[in-house]
């Protein structure tokens, strides 16, 4: 069966914990050669994003979800399944778009997540359990990452979310990336131009401008990306 796998990590952090993308495609890999099952183009990524995500906020798993919905593959394997969503209701909704376009679901820890059977409610039950583990386990994680950012404040360093593009935070404070500057300039100018968002991705990938953190821009990125206020205003350090 020919599959399309799909990798992701929220953080830098998940690296050192064993979450990351090295690893996560390894499992894949290894599970497929395991099950005789074909891998199609490579493994899409998505690095930077939350689980919490829906589908289209995420590049790397809208191209994933789009070649089961084309046909180019039968189904999408993940390393566990809280890559594919840390919120119950993002899980139950990529799953079913996934089923509705007559594709599988296949995770290398578990195997197949077989769909819902009236027949047997336990199997549903059991799945959407996992699901609310997953959304506790990353409340967790968020409540203490937001009392390392107070503290962070505290000390008067940059303690806010991701910057967007143009800037990056490096050891408290922010730091200017004209470079980044390029794809939002040449976006804003195409669209100003009556420009779709599809036509700007194939533009910018066209004209070998690359997206911040994937392989591959998506309209639903280049909206995103679109949106952004620059530049931020940090707060003066206390002495």
């Amino acid at each position: 069966m020919k599959l399309v796998g799909y990798i992701r990590v929220s953080t830098d952090r998940q690296v050192g914990d064993g979450f990351g993308l090295a690893v996560q495609e390894k499992m894949i890999r290894n599970w497929c050669q395991q099950h005789g099952h074909a891998l199609g183009r490579a493994i899409y990524r998505d690095e930077g994003y939350s689980g919490t995500l829906p589908a289209p906020e995420r590049p790397a798993l809208a191209h994933a979800l789009s070649e089961v919905e084309d046909g180019q593959a039968a189904g999408i394997v993940v390393g566990w399944l809280d890559r594919l969503a840390r919120r119950l209701v993002t899980q139950e909704a990529i799953l079913t778009q996934v089923w509705k376009n007559n594709g599988r679901v296949f995770t290398a820890d578990q195997g197949e997540i077989v769909q819902d059977d009236p027949e047997d409610p336990t199997r549903t039950a059991m799945r959407q359990m996992m699901g609310v583990f997953s959304e506790q386990e990353h409340s967790m994680i968020v409540a203490r990452l937001r009392a390392g950012r107070r503290e962070k404040a505290v000390q008067g360093g940059y303690a806010l979310r991701r910057p967007t593009l143009r800037w990056q935070a490096v050891a408290g404070e922010l730091i200017e990336q004209p470079a980044e500057q390029v794809g939002l300039a040449r976006a804003r100018e195409l669209r100003a131009a009556g420009t779709s968002l599809r036509e700007i991705c194939r533009r910018l990938e066209a004209e070998q401008i690359p997206p911040r953190r994937s392989d591959r821009w998506h309209p639903e990125a280049v909206r995103r990306m679109l949106q952004q206020e620059a530049p931020y205003t940090l707060r003066p350090r206390t002495t």
